[in-house]
């Protein structure tokens, strides 16, 4: 099944690379919070997926 909130991370990323102008803060934010959370249980190949999605957040400020 795999980390649940490593899924979670990765699906809000995915939402905020797709937010429009309006919505981007929120969509960033929650993205943030989402990777976040998933660093507390995460192994260290789940941790380097996670900096590869915070990367991704930079981009698209």
């Amino acid at each position: 099944m795999g980390n649940r909130l490593l899924q979670e991370a990765r699906k809000f990323v995915n939402l905020a690379k797709k937010a429009d102008t309006s919505n981007k803060p929120e969509a960033l934010s929650r993205a943030k919070n989402a990777i976040s959370s998933a660093y507390a249980n995460s192994t260290i190949a789940e941790e380097r997926q996670l900096q590869e999605l915070q990367n991704e957040l930079e981009n698209i400020k």
